[in-house]
């Protein structure tokens, strides 16, 4: 844990305080680049010429795309949009979870969704060095960016009523009270369907209002719809239909300004999708063996606990007397359980891009990936460890290696060169080329400029 303090430390002095050489000598003042990411997007329905998606084709037929995206392990929401970001592994980066996870002895550990980004992000992202370098930042339901310090106009995914973003938008006629209202949690939130037309109107307000060098957009309906109907579903096209009726709405919106020869735009996604059937619930079988201890699905103390995220689950020692004990009994229990295709020391969480334990808390002791058609939940209520995945048709988390958790990259402006089609990128590689194209360098990331979709 000491070591971990250390590694801690030093990341956070670097996200606070980024190096001078992080911005090149001439930011691109009269550039703008959207990076718009569409939750939960497959690229192996990017391929199936029935989804009409018109307006993110047009981009890909006079721009250039990627028949695959690479995404990162965990491949979560939160995990991929900081690799997104800051170009860099999960191991650099520090976020593992959709929030800030928080171990506490003889406990389970908890998430902190809305921790402040500095102790989540331990990497400079795009918009740090962006704002570092005197240009302007917005965002409109991004992720792991809650007090971030460098963006000039937020727009959350809870949007606060006395946000500055918000109060513009009411003052134009733009958004209402009531809508606000019913973007919070509670039994008024509306469903996500609408969450997005509103992220999208906020999106486009503060394209139009204040025309930002980085506009970072995010819509999470697909996700959603893909989890409760699956991903191949009618559901889920319509879903994706309606992101792309939602993009082409900022499209126009940026056609109206007058600078869409100086704006880049770049469509992503954060991972795939798997058809899910059956649930693994670990956490069960930790009651059964004795290793967790509660009423009904609460887990209220515990030596040993799994904090699952779909298709993979981090397994944590939660007695750390037993530590040495208690690892290899995990192992081995797990590795024999229905529906876990493999177990994987957390020491070896480098060689997927993720850290050790030791460098992050949240790491697990142990990572679990389910088998095909399985996936994990978290809940300890009956002494069923595998049941059937009924109301629930598809999950991510998988290996991001898995060809179904490949997600889809489209570019589309004046540096773009028209008509490449790659054969595969990595996520990695999104925010290194967005800085270049900013006139920016982010320092020692992992991924690659594509030059090969600049032009010359």
């Amino acid at each position: 844990m000491k070591r971990f303090f250390s590694l801690f430390l030093a990341l956070a002095g670097v996200a606070a305080t980024l190096p001078a050489n992080t911005a090149s000598a001439a930011p691109a003042k009269d550039k703008h680049v959207i990076l718009v990411s569409i939750d939960g997007f497959p690229a192996y329905l990017w391929h199936d010429p029935t989804l009409a998606v018109p307006n993110l084709r047009e981009l890909a037929a006079k721009g250039a795309s990627a028949k695959a995206l690479t995404v990162s392990n965990p491949s979560i929401t939160w995990i991929n949009h900081t690799t997104l970001i800051t170009g860099v592994e999960p191991r650099k980066h520090g976020v593992l979870f959709n929030g800030l996870l928080v171990r506490k002895d003889g406990v389970p550990p908890v998430i902190e969704q809305w921790a402040d980004k500095s102790r989540m992000v331990f990497a400079p992202t795009l918009y740090d060095i962006a704002h570092e370098a005197g240009l302007t930042t917005a965002e409109s339901d991004w992720v792991a960016i809650t007090n971030p310090g460098t963006i000039h106009w937020s727009f959350a995914e809870l949007p606060q009523s006395d946000g500055a973003v918000v109060k513009e938008m009411i003052a134009d006629g733009v958004a209402t009270e009531e809508e606000i209202g019913w973007m919070q949690r509670g039994p008024n939130r509306k469903g996500v369907h609408f969450l997005d037309s509103m992220w999208t109107r906020a999106a486009i307000h503060m394209w139009e209002t204040h025309q930002p060098n980085l506009l970072l957009y995010h819509t999470l309906n697909t996700d959603s719809t893909h989890h409760r109907y699956g991903p191949r579903s009618g559901p889920g096209y319509t879903a994706l239909e309606l992101a792309d009726r939602l993009l082409g709405d900022l499209i126009d919106a940026v056609d109206r300004s007058g600078l869409r020869d100086k704006t880049t735009i770049v469509v992503t996604t954060d991972h795939g999708f798997k058809k899910v059937n059956k649930f693994v619930r670990p956490n069960v079988a930790l009651k059964k063996a004795g290793l967790a201890r509660g009423l009904g699905p609460t887990i209220s103390s515990c030596d040993a606990y799994v904090m699952t995220q779909g298709g993979m689950a981090f397994a944590y020692v939660t007695n750390a007397a037993r530590r040495a004990e208690l690892l290899p009994q995990l192992k081995e229990m797990f590795s024999t359980m229905e529906g876990i295709a493999e177990v994987i020391d957390g020491e070896d969480g480098p060689r997927l891009g993720m850290p050790k334990p030791e460098e992050n808390p949240g790491m697990g002791d142990l990572v679990l990936y389910a088998a095909d058609g399985y996936a994990f939940r978290g809940d300890a209520t009956g002494e069923e460890v595998v049941t059937p995945a009924v109301n629930y048709a598809g999950t991510h988390g998988y290996r991001s290696s898995d060809p179904e958790l490949d997600g889809i990259f489209v570019a589309n402006g004046p540096d773009i060169q028209p008509g490449v089609v790659l054969e595969r990128v990595r996520n990695l590689d999104v925010a290194p080329t967005l800085a270049k194209i900013l006139g920016l360098t982010l320092p020692e990331v992992d991924g690659r400029v594509l030059d090969e979709i600049l032009k010359k």
